[in-house]
């Protein structure tokens, strides 16, 4: 039996928490917020379809580590009372060249376990496994330790773990966007993913990811070029940023405030 159908209506308040991939960087849609749209909003539009008082919070903002996600949107998340919690954190913390992972997964652990005592559905992710990234199999083993971790503290808080490490699909290009974030295509699988790890009744079609046309490069060096071109275009004005400001300065959660989306 679907969880939805245990709990009349299905959910109605549902909050996300996180960095890039939930504020949904990627999925660009001008007339939204930020001007993206995202996995969580797609969620969240099912979520509306099935429940009339369905309303939603999506707290994250690109370029939030842990720490700041703590800080600025679990107290805010659970002040809004929700009845399911998404929330993806760490990416942003592993790409600095030295980390406390110990103590960034402590932090993260006592977040997760003040969200599940609420009584919401809560639900966290590993991260991706980057198999066809040239450049993302530098990290592999950093990424693989944070997501036992993760798959951990799931298990002991009561968390439902939504896998993205073990999505093999990921490794299509066509899910993304060419800067390392995901695609439209990517979010609306993601949003699938999502949606029957709840055991939500949805009828989202399965996206078919964008064809990627290969650049000729010397002996074969095609996909290694197109990996530092995206690493480029993603990790050096990020690292500028970083020396000036945040990447998500200046910009506010999308929405911060229990919405009804139509």
């Amino acid at each position: 039996m679907a969880l939805d159908a245990l709990i009349p209506g299905g959910y109605r308040r549902y909050v996300a928490l996180g960095d890039s991939f939930t504020e949904g960087v990627g999925d660009t849609d001008a007339r939204r917020p930020n001007g993206v749209r995202g996995w969580a909003d797609r969620v969240a539009e099912v979520m509306a379809e099935r429940t009339p008082e369905f309303s939603y919070a999506n707290l994250a903002v690109r370029g939030r580590g842990i720490d700041r996600i703590v800080k600025e949107q679990v107290a805010a998340a659970i002040a809004l009372e929700p009845d399911v919690v998404t929330i993806y954190g760490g990416s942003v913390d592993l790409m600095w060249p030295h980390v406390d992972i110990d103590a960034l997964l402590a932090t993260y652990e006592t977040a997760i376990g003040e969200l599940v005592e609420t009584g919401a559905k809560v639900l966290v992710f590993t991260a991706y496994g980057a198999r066809a990234s040239t450049v993302g199999r530098l990290l592999r083993g950093r990424f693989a330790v944070y997501n036992e971790a993760v798959r951990e503290i799931a298990q002991r808080r009561g968390a439902t773990l939504v896998d993205f490490w073990r999505m093999t699909e990921y490794d299509d290009a066509g899910y993304w966007d060419g800067h390392g974030f995901l695609g439209a295509p990517g979010h609306q699988l993601m949003a699938i993913k999502v949606l029957d790890t709840l055991g939500v009744r949805h009828h989202l079609p399965t996206p078919k990811p964008l064809v990627v046309i290969e650049e000729p490069g010397p002996h074969g060096l095609a996909v290694p070029i197109r990996e530092v071109r995206r690493l480029a275009a993603r990790a050096l004005p990020w690292a500028v940023r970083r020396m000036l400001r945040g990447p998500g300065d200046g910009l506010s959660a999308r929405y911060p405030r229990m919405t009804r989306l139509s």
